[in-house]
């Protein structure tokens, strides 16, 4: 008679944090489903958490060490001991650093998140580079830094109020975070207005009060428009502004500059939806902005979310019941903060190490020239590749990555393949073989959630829950392990620890548990230590220079900044390079689906399952004018080069802009055809060149001009 038994645990596929509940008979896992008392899913589960035990038995997950006996690429390889990877890794790091200096090694990490993250910069800063690269650029760091510059934190939902308004703007949780979305199916059901912005017709837009049809990358105009209708028309909350805020007059006189009638041409938004917008959002609090990855992903992703943390404060939304809520943490900028009621998060400074490099050391970085704010402490994917290729401002000669495939996720990729056949060494750690795996000298076989004991952690420190081994495939590891390894056979073993369960603890102590401890309760919420509070800003001030919101901002004017939010027209639009849009007629942007975590999950059956193969949507007027029926394969062409999608017909794009799906490869095509790597992939169309964002360096990922076409 079989044994069952159920473990509780948190999913570790995504940043979502959701608690799971695994099945096991006779010791292996059978089934997985979301755990009824987590906080966040509330037994709720995604199609990626509900494809775990599809991850973890996946006949092609790498199962041990390899190391590359054949040309870089030709997939030949080598089965090796843990210790001869450890051995010839670090051996081939600690030759580039002695021949060429640490900064010549860049560290790649991408969708783990959470620990996992930070272990691997404090490897880096304890080996001595500054050259610390992944995807925040564009990825939510782009929200993170302009709140905390302008009020200090970074503002939270508190959609059980509910809030009498949300603004869902360049956000499609339906698909990528579906517990918060169910929460705003709640708040909606229960009155909420509802205002979507996003260039297509998404299942959260049919569903609201409002849809505004926002031209791909002119989101800052937009919000700049809304600014200037709610000064105008005195919509504001004028005591706040009067005594928690500074540069009201200046920001009143900027925004003149911006009247409905010219954002509308801008945007393609009517004015009359503009200034409709603005009075629903002003007029209906509390009124909360939920905020998505969209807005990181163009040249104003910055000064775009600045103008989102502005028209939070002149509406007095921040802090208060149902609107934009100050949760505890430590913050991008602030580090690890050392409460008691937390524990240390994502970018605590005592877990990186971060001041084991000077700041004029961490200046040697590439990419020092852009400038850009001092705050962002990563160097940009961009800046590798012209390093590894052009020697600017020198050549990095070796990357360890981890949990990344820049091969699919950073843009050019052509120039990327190229960055990556070119170093002496590379080394990744992963659970699959991709395109970028396929291109290393050493090979991690990386363990999935299910096979290792830890900690997932939110980025803020607030909750902590436990993660348990049920399983182990082959000789995986967790790169928790593989890192604390590789950092003793690099000499490095003083800055790290003799077991992870140390690592664990050190995760644990501002709360007063060891990680043994921590087994026992299994789950952790500041909020068991601290009640929330409303309005902290009334007792403590907010945490900037002057203790009040900064509308116009001094601190950004003094490091060479605009103090205001000011509108910059991306490269390649038809108002930018009118000449090159003959050619390239539409824009193209992407979006984020379901059954995907972004080049992540492609050979899982039932995610595949799901969405079999990359899609373009066209408007029918536009495919018809191009001769185009829906399921036709197409080209997408841009200055860069071309891919090919299927064509999927839909009235809710505009016909000016097509929406093509990102970060394609194909698991089935095998090595020999390197996966498939640049036949459907968008960043192909994409450009590394400047102009990049000025504050954080993200480059233009929607809005991009090009033409599609079918093959002759």
């Amino acid at each position: 008679m079989a044994t069952t038994k159920v473990v509780r645990s948190v999913c570790g596929l995504c940043m979502g944090n959701c608690g799971v509940l695994v099945t096991l008979e006779d010791g292996k896992a059978v089934e997985i489903k979301g755990d009824p008392e987590s906080p966040l899913n509330q037994g709720g589960l995604c199609k990626i958490g509900l494809a775990s035990l599809e991850y973890l038995y996946h006949p092609d997950r790498l199962k041990h060490p390899l190391k590359r006996i054949g040309q870089r690429g030709e997939g030949k390889w080598q089965q090796i001991s843990w210790d001869e990877a450890f051995s010839l890794t670090a051996d081939a790091l600690n030759k580039v650093k002695q021949e060429r200096g640490p900064e010549a090694v860049v560290m790649v990490h991408g969708s783990a998140k959470g620990p996992i993250d930070t272990h691997l910069v404090r490897l880096a800063n304890a080996f001595g580079t500054p050259n610390v690269a992944c995807a925040d650029h564009v990825c939510h760091v782009p929200r993170m830094l302009p709140a905390e510059i302008t009020f200090g934190f970074l503002p939270g939902a508190e959609y059980g109020y509910p809030p009498a308004c949300v603004v869902s703007w360049g956000a499609n949780n339906a698909e990528t975070h579906f517990y918060i979305h169910k929460s705003l199916v709640q708040a909606v059901d229960k009155g909420t207005k509802l205002i979507v912005i996003n260039p297509l017709e998404t299942e959260v837009a049919k569903m609201s009060d409002l849809w505004l049809q926002v031209r791909p990358g002119s989101d800052l105009a937009l919000a700049l428009g809304m600014i200037n209708v709610i000064i105008n028309e005195g919509l504001y909350d004028e005591d706040f502004v009067h005594k928690w805020t500074v540069g009201f007059d200046k920001l009143k006189t900027h925004v003149q500059d911006y009247p409905p009638e010219e954002v509308a041409e801008i945007t393609w938004v009517p004015a009359d939806l503009i200034i409709k917008a603005a009075r629903l959002y002003a007029t209906n609090r509390p009124g909360y902005i939920e905020w998505g990855n969209a807005l990181d992903q163009n040249i104003n992703s910055f000064q775009t979310c600045r103008a989102l943390s502005i028209l939070m404060a002149l509406t007095g939304n921040l802090g208060v019941p149902g609107g934009e809520i100050e949760t505890p943490g430590s913050g991008f900028r602030y580090g690890d903060n050392k409460l008691s009621h937390q524990v240390r998060g994502r970018w605590s400074y005592e877990l990186e190490l971060r001041d084991m490099i000077p700041r004029e050391k961490r200046q040697n970085k590439v990419g020092a020239d852009l400038n850009m704010l001092t705050d962002f402490r990563y160097v940009l994917p961009q800046s590798v590749i012209k390093s590894i290729l052009e020697g600017d401002p020198y050549h990095i000669h070796a990357a360890y990555i981890q949990a990344s495939n820049p091969l699919s996720s950073w843009p050019n990729i052509e120039e990327t393949y190229r960055a990556l056949k070119k170093l002496d060494f590379l080394a990744v750690s992963d659970m699959f073989m991709t395109p970028t795996v396929a291109l290393a000298d050493i090979v991690f076989p990386a363990a999935s959630y299910l096979e290792f004991d830890g900690i997932q952690t939110r980025e803020d420190g607030t909750l902590a829950q436990l993660q348990q081994k049920v399983a182990q495939i082959g000789e995986c590891r967790s790169d928790h392990e593989i890192i604390n390894r590789l950092a003793k056979k690099l000499g490095l073993g003083e800055y790290f620890w003799e077991s992870i369960d140390d690592f664990w603890d050190a995760i644990l102590e501002p709360v007063g548990l060891t990680f043994e401890e921590f087994k026992k309760i299994g789950r952790f919420t500041s909020a068991e230590r601290q009640p929330k509070q409303y309005k902290k800003y009334e007792q403590d001030g907010f945490k900037t220079p002057s203790g009040k919101v900064e509308l116009y901002s001094s601190q950004l004017e003094e490091w060479g900044f605009e103090p205001l939010p000011t509108y910059c027209e991306p490269p390649e639009t038809p108002y930018s390079d009118p000449e090159l849009t003959k050619e390239y007629p539409l824009l193209c942007t992407t979006r984020k689906l379901a059954p995907y975590r972004h080049s992540g999950g492609r050979q899982i059956p039932t995610l595949r399952g799901s969405h079999p193969e990359p899609v373009i949507i066209i408007h029918p007027e536009t495919a018809s004018r191009l001769g185009i029926e829906d399921g036709d394969r197409v080209y997408i062409e841009t200055k860069r080069g071309r891919i090919k999608q299927k064509a999927d017909l839909s009235t809710g794009i505009d016909p000016r802009v097509v929406v093509v799906d990102y970060a394609w490869w194909f698991p089935e095509r095998g090595e020999a055809e390197l996966f498939g790597w640049a036949e459907s992939n968008y960043n192909v169309l994409t450009n590394d060149k400047s102009p990049f964002n000025p504050e954080v360096g993200s480059f233009n990922i929607r809005g991009l001009a090009c033409k599609v076409y079918k093959p002759l």
